[in-house]
């Protein structure tokens, strides 16, 4: 039996966690989950049903319009989460929902107007003048959206002109559901219902050519797979029979079932010529599901497991008893769950104690889930686990086209396979019968929501999937988050260690296991003493020998600069202008591409000036470095190597990562130059040399992590050096070698830095030892989004003092930085053992934005 009211979220702007109460009608069957249709205000919105309440008779309430899908889009432990999310992170109920959704799932009912069927046909002597133009607009086109109003009367008119035509009832206005930004894919079929000597035979008539010369043709090799010998093209192109005949023999000849689409293309013939075939009954149209597979076309060879070291046996061990422990007791979301820690050096084969947790998880019949930081390394961790579970393994991120994201939802939705491997919106897959749950690196700040609410974190979602799911969960890196190392040493996380380098070699086609236990051997190169020397080169002698030595060798090098770009500012030197950005407070950076300044924030481009816009003085100097200069430099300092480039500005194409890590992994480049994707995770086994070329860059930015995160930028990409049998060098050019996150990276020393970094953190008390909420408001103009912010940053003291809260309220302050995309911000920092409690007490105006456990505080 339904229930007879429903509590429903909306996709509205309603404010965070509400709720609204709709009526069931009777014979509408609704479960909590199920997507919904509902009238709220005077148009329909998207719902998702969180409840079915038992309460009394209700009047005046509304009814739901109707069910999107038959059955629930979220599962009761799905639901659950959603609810957690939102009330954690300060967000709507239906956002937090919307997560677990397919990509085609969000729609808005737009508004359109038509003409009123009661209005007298002529035109109201006394409307104005763009009134009248709207009402034109409206009964010569029949409907209008409030896009093509816009266009008419301007942005800023057309709501009060469209308010007034309503009022006076010259139009109508209705809600028309937006197309979905992806769905199915359906395609039409071309098939012979004939047999293929029938079809020749009927080919023959149509072009009055013998059956006998058309195999003839065939056998003396005149037919190509997807293209046949036709007498002339004058001859298909204005004969129906000929174009009709060549599709008879294609179909006859090769492929009796073949795309509509692909026929017409590869054949230049139409529509049309296949219809008049099939009213012939030779052959029938088909409609068919076409699944967009990313991994179409790419081929995994399979490959033994490696015996495991000491070292992996027992982590192993340990996540094995969890998963048969978790296999036989029911899930409760109030303990906590099975959760690791596993910390190993760079090289130490966490990824093989991955596959073997997935093997076992897929053994006791249940799936998993693997998270990794960057779309870059996707592809190289597609293959180590299609290497193992072929055909059985998802890739869902953003990178994909919205096809082939709603595909793989749908097939990931119906258990098709046993991992699913992507970014961090990949936490949120379908993924039926979890078992396990992996986020790879999980220190990095990418698996941070920055862009878009709810701000949620993935590894704290995936620890709170694996309560509520009773999956087991391995968070691994060779750098963890401070936060993380911290629980795992007082026992919340299990700790895992894998101290040893693992070279994994290929021996009569067996792979065979060997230790390391030496780390890449690290120099710190003081850029001082380069400069006291007279060496004014981007390279110091240290790192300049380094690669000559490589590239004699035959071997590989990375380059690795934390910065886009050529030059990060161009300056004046006769009147010191910089040239900003329009819209951010930031300097635009040149790029000798296209040669442009760019804005690294908003996008912005403009042409590099000749003149000082200020003064109109010509010397106009680039300052700085990024990528693009430092493989400027290298192609001169080191002719004859080949480089290659991977930062922002070259991958925009599809597939473009995969493109240049495969080229690299096959040595079609002796140098690669990039930013921090090429920092994580990546194994190249010929690169025996690292070079950083500038290691302080983001080391003096204000930000409580900028140590930490200097210290685990460092450690990832030396630890990109040495990962085969050659062995590795790592160099480290830096202003500030007695930096203490510098200092340990080079040594890669993770116990030392993170003491360091402790005791700062407990002196100071930021987290782990209080959490902090990041409050921000952005307003096109300055004075009001600094009396706003310095309005609630008032109100959040006076609630404080009188609960007698011990929390801290920093600020309101100006972002880092103050301008972005054209408005002003300004923030407060809330930081104490219980944040939310203080945001529960004082209500927040329209246009604040709540980041609950902020990775930046910029």
């Amino acid at each position: 039996m339904s229930a007879r009211y429903a509590d429903v979220a909306v996709n509205a702007p309603v404010g965070p966690r509400r709720l609204f109460s709709y009526a069931v009608p009777d014979g509408m069957a609704v479960q909590p989950g199920q997507a919904v249709r509902v009238p709220f205000g005077p148009r329909t919105v998207q719902g998702i049903v969180f409840d079915l309440p038992d309460v009394p008779e209700v009047s005046k309430v509304r009814p739901i319009e109707a069910v999107i899908d038959p059955g629930p889009l979220l599962t009761p432990a799905q639901l659950q989460l959603a609810r957690w999310v939102a009330e954690y992170y300060r967000a709507s109920y239906f956002d937090a929902a919307a997560l677990w959704a397919h990509l085609g799932f969000r729609q808005r009912a737009r508004p359109v107007l038509t003409p009123s069927p009661t209005a007298s046909p002529d035109m109201p002597a006394d409307l104005t003048e763009r009134g009248a133009a709207v009402l034109r607009l409206v009964r010569q086109r029949g409907r209008a959206g409030m896009s093509d109003v816009e266009e008419s009367v301007g942005k800023r008119a057309a709501a009060a002109v469209v308010r007034v035509l309503l009022d006076r009832e010259l139009v109508e206005r209705r809600w028309e559901w937006e197309r979905p930004s992806a769905g199915p894919r359906v395609a039409r079929l071309v098939r012979l219902v004939v047999t293929p000597q029938q079809a020749l035979e009927a080919a023959a008539n149509l072009r009055a050519l013998p059956v006998a010369r058309l195999k003839k043709m065939k056998q003396l090799g005149f037919f190509s797979e997807r293209q046949l010998n036709v007498e002339s093209a004058r001859d298909l192109r204005v004969n129906p029979g000929v174009r009709q005949a060549v599709i008879l023999e294609t179909l006859a000849l090769g492929e009796d079932r073949q795309f509509l689409e692909d026929v017409c293309q590869s054949l230049g013939v139409g529509s049309d010529d296949v219809v008049a075939l099939a009213q012939q009954g030779l052959i029938a149209l088909e409609t068919r599901r076409v699944v967009r597979d990313p991994l179409a076309g790419q081929s995994f060879v399979p490959r033994p497991a490696p015996p495991l070291t000491p070292a992996q046996a027992h982590a192993f061990g340990e996540v094995e008893q969890a998963l048969e422990a978790a296999a036989s007791t029911s899930p409760r979301g109030d303990r906590m769950p099975a959760a690791f820690l596993l910390h190993g050096v760079t090289g130490s084969g966490k990824t093989e104690v991955y596959l073997r947790a997935l093997e076992k998880a897929v053994a006791l019949g249940k799936k998993g889930i693997v998270l990794v930081p960057e779309i870059a390394l996707t592809p190289q961790t597609v293959q180590r686990f299609a290497e193992r579970f072929p055909n059985r393994v998802a890739v869902l991120h953003s990178a994909l086209s919205p096809g082939e994201q709603y595909d793989e939802w749908w097939r990931i939705h119906d258990g098709a396979f046993d991992v699913v491997i992507g970014s961090r919106g990949a936490i949120f897959a379908p993924q039926p019968d979890l078992g396990l749950i992996v986020v790879d690196e999980e220190h990095e700040w990418t698996y941070k929501q920055h862009d878009a609410t709810p701000h949620y974190h993935a590894r704290d979602v995936a620890l709170e999937l694996a309560r509520r799911t009773g999956a087991v969960l391995v968070m691994g890196s060779a750098t963890p988050d401070v936060a993380s190392y911290y629980r795992a040493r007082r026992g919340e996380y299990r700790l895992l260690e894998l101290p040893e380098r693992v070279i994994v070699e290929e021996e009569a086609d067996r792979p065979v296991v060997r230790l390391e236990p030496r780390l890449p051997q690290a120099e710190v190169v003081d850029l001082r003493d380069e400069l006291r020397a007279g060496n004014r080169s981007m390279f110091s002698r240290t790192l300049a020998e380094g690669v000559r030595a490589a590239l004699a060798a035959k071997e590989q090098v990375i380059l690795f600069l934390n910065r886009r770009g050529a030059s990060t500012f161009v300056q004046c030197r006769d009147c010191g202008f910089v040239l900003r950005c329009r819209r951010c407070d930031i300097a635009l950076t040149y790029h000798t591409q296209g040669e442009r300044m760019v804005c690294h924030q908003c996008n912005d481009r403009r042409p590099v000036p000749q003149l000082c816009p200020q003064c109109g003085g010509r010397r106009i100097r680039y300052l700085g470095a990024g990528t693009q200069k430092v493989a400027e430099e290298a192609a001169s300092a080191f002719p004859g190597a080949r480089l290659l480039r991977w930062d922002r500005d070259v991958t925009a194409g599809r597939r473009t990562h995969e493109v240049i890590l495969r080229s690299f992994l096959a040595h079609e480049a002796d140098i690669l130059v990039g930013t921090q994707m090429i920092a994580k995770g990546l194994h190249i086994p010929l690169v025996t040399l690292v070079g950083v070329v500038c290691a302080d860059i983001g080391l003096y930015t204000p930000d409580y992590r900028a140590g930490e995160r200097t210290f685990q930028v460092l450690s990832q990409v030396a630890g990109r050096a040495g990962r085969g049998p050659r062995g590795g060098k790592v160099v480290f050019q830096t202003y500030s070698p007695q930096n203490y996150a510098i200092q340990a990276a080079a040594r890669q020393d993770y116990v030392k830095f993170y003491e360091q970094e402790i005791a700062s953190r407990r002196a100071l008390g930021y987290p782990p030892y209080s959490r902090l909420a990041l409050l921000r408001y952005a307003h096109t103009n300055n004075d009001v989004a600094r009396e706003e912010a310095a309005r609630l940053a008032q109100n959040i003291r006076r609630e404080r003092d009188a609960r007698g809260m011990v929390l801290d309220a920093l600020g309101p302050a100006p972002g880092f930085p103050q301008r972005l995309r054209g408005r002003y911000r300004w923030q407060i920092v809330l930081r104490g053992a219980d944040p939310a409690a203080l945001l529960d007490a004082v209500p927040l105006p329209p246009g604040w934005d709540v980041d609950v456990d902020p990775a930046v505080l910029l």
